[in-house]
């Protein structure tokens, strides 16, 4: 039963990772359909990470007050309308207004998963659980790869996502049906009863458990960590890798879809052994720098080494992906460094940290394209050189080095909460 009810809210988060990802392989049909450029493209894309990250505080609230199975319910009946919006949209304004939708609403898909996690199942599991989770997210991102394409190949892309938006919806309904906050409410009363008695907090209240967390020293620093990692990731996988690899790797779509895919089977893989890994060994802090520092060298290989053949560029991108599921250790990490009563506005804060990382970088990266661009274009959309491209990527860098310097000075939890 427990996996179960947490398999309803991973459905729902593999929907939120689809929709993140999904832009990365209609670059070329958005372009043309919304007559936008990169700099247009890479706004339309991080629309949905603006309305994402503008939740994650309010999430995490709402899913210690009101629990997961209202949020999740509510999530997937918005996103689905946001997808419908999207699909049918016939200019930018209309398509950036259904993405705004379905990044706010999907935004709820984590943290109420991470709830469930912490209900459902024991203390000592949570870290693995919570890899898993990380794992069905990214069988959303992976078939937003080649299997769109695929089917984007056979019917034109509004087709798709509008049958997208419909499992969406049906999903809403399904989580209402089947889904409880904790197992006493499905009649396991033999289970310890840890569920808290929810109420709406007021506005001051609200503040006061924000500024709580943020005096946690861990919480600033989990903060700004997984989203130079996670940013990399989906600005390159999630946007502008597909076209990189067309243009200066001369790949079909489809192999280039395949090979962003690599990055996120690798992190699919990773993000379950990490947490366990971790919860073995008793400590947070040692296997995070590794994975950080390793995944670093990957990205610089990915993105500055050029002439790389296509099944060594493969394994590199499936190695850096899977060093990449190091992030997963963010929400462990960070809850065993607060109370208990405040882990889902912290887990809220550090998911709104991962976010900030492809919400700044795939528009920052878009603009740089832009700026470097020599004016050629390749069936009406604009082409971009090696030399953009290597510009472009450079903040991406900065960042993933900044996230491994500053693992140095978070503190040891040693696998325990805060009481």
């Amino acid at each position: 039963m427990s996996w179960f009810i947490w398999g309803l809210g991973a459905l729902f988060y593999l929907v939120g990772f689809f929709q993140r990802v999904a832009p990365a392989v209609m670059t070329q049909e958005l372009m043309l359909d919304f007559h936008i450029s990169a700099s247009g493209l890479g706004q339309l894309s991080a629309l949905y990470f603006y309305s994402y990250v503008a939740m994650q505080i309010p999430t995490g609230i709402l899913a210690d007050t009101l629990g997961p199975r209202k949020l999740l319910t509510a999530g997937c009946i918005v996103a689905g309308i946001g997808t419908l919006l999207f699909a049918f949209s016939p200019g930018f304004i209309g398509a950036g207004f259904g993405r705004l939708l379905i990044g706010g609403s999907v935004a709820v898909a984590f943290v109420g998963l991470l709830k469930l996690s912490s209900a459902w199942f024991p203390k000592k599991f949570y870290a693995f659980v919570a890899g898993n989770a990380l794992s069905i997210g990214l069988i959303g991102a992976v078939s937003a790869g080649t299997p769109l394409r695929f089917f984007m190949d056979i019917f034109n892309w509004r087709g798709v996502i509008f049958v997208t938006g419909l499992i969406t919806l049906l999903l809403g309904v399904l989580i209402w049906i089947f889904v409880r906050d904790w197992p006493q409410e499905k009649g396991y009363s033999e289970f310890e009863d840890t569920s808290p008695q929810n109420k709406t907090l007021s506005f001051k209240e609200i503040w006061v458990n924000l500024f709580k967390v943020i005096k946690y020293r861990n919480t600033l620093l989990l903060f700004v960590i997984p989203g130079g990692i996670v940013g990399c990731i989906l600005t390159f996988s999630g946007l502008w890798g597909v076209p990189y690899l067309v243009s200066h790797h001369y790949l079909s779509p489809n192999k280039a879809a395949t090979l962003t895919s690599c990055l996120l089977i690798g992190m699919a893989i990773g993000g379950p052994f990490f947490g366990w890994f971790s919860d073995r060994l008793g400590k947070r802090k040692p296997i995070y720098i590794a994975g950080t520092i390793s995944l670093t060298l990957g990205w610089v290989i990915i993105l500055f080494i050029h002439n790389i053949s296509f099944y060594p560029l493969a394994a590199i991108l499936l190695m850096t992906g899977f060093f990449s599921g190091c992030m997963i250790i963010s929400f462990a990490f960070v809850m065993e460094s607060v109370p208990r009563t405040l882990s889902g506005t912290v887990s809220g804060l550090t998911n709104m940290g991962v976010m900030m990382g492809p919400m700044l970088l795939q528009p920052v990266v878009g603009k740089i394209l832009d700026i470097h661009w020599t004016g050629e274009m390749v069936n009406g959309v604009r082409s971009y050189s090696i030399a953009a491209y290597e510009y472009g990527f450079i903040p991406m860098m900065g960042w993933v080095v900044l996230s491994a310097v500053l693992l140095f000075f978070t503190k040891e939890t040693y696998c325990r909460g805060i009481e």
